[in-house]
């Protein structure tokens, strides 16, 4: 099902769009994730409504069977890119697990200004976008999964989050789509 609506107090999380990140091998080209991520951030600035920008800076700590990331970030590692255009006013979270509702507090956040849905996007698809829009089902919020901004460096999995899990979570649009529901809202 295509996006249908937007409630009244919706926000936009944009998960993981960080310079150490987006350096990492194997992601496809991103020009086109980074430019509808900033549309809608600038679109939601407009609007008055919340933005949410998510940082990883390592994971939980744990033992894996798959090797993890690189031990020791560089110092830039968490920067938000610039195409962003962060402002003071968004809220910033930085987290350590593949979703960003554990152990932050954007779940206070949210529910402090009355939201009631969010729109996410960002990197990876498979990973901390569908972890965020798990978490963000179970904690009641109606999602949103702008497909057109996010981006996984295996397609397969891509594939498996927008076709078999993000509608089972919520409902999926492109940038354009949930861009003419935010400029119909009053």
């Amino acid at each position: 099902m295509a996006v249908t609506t937007l409630d009244a107090r919706t926000a936009l999380i944009v998960i993981d769009l960080q310079k150490g990140l987006l350096a990492m091998p194997g992601l496809p080209p991103l020009g086109g994730v980074l430019r509808n991520a900033a549309d809608l951030a600038a679109a939601f600035r407009r609007k008055g409504l919340p933005v949410v920008l998510v940082t990883v800076a390592g994971g939980p700590p744990g033992r894996t069977e798959q090797r993890r990331g690189p031990r020791d970030l560089p110092p830039d590692w968490a920067e938000l890119v610039p195409e962003l255009d962060a402002q003071a006013g968004d809220h910033r979270v930085g987290k350590r697990t593949w979703g960003a509702f554990p152990h932050t507090d954007l779940d206070a956040y949210l529910k402090g200004r009355g939201v009631t849905q969010v729109v996410v996007a960002g990197v990876a698809t498979s990973i901390g976008v569908e972890s965020t829009a798990r978490e963000a089902h179970a904690l009641g919020y109606n999602v949103t999964l702008a497909v057109d901004a996010m981006a996984d460096r295996d397609a397969e999995t891509h594939d498996h989050s927008l076709t078999r899990i993000f509608p089972r979570l919520g409902e999926t649009g492109t940038t354009a789509e949930i861009l003419a529901l935010l400029d119909g809202a009053s």
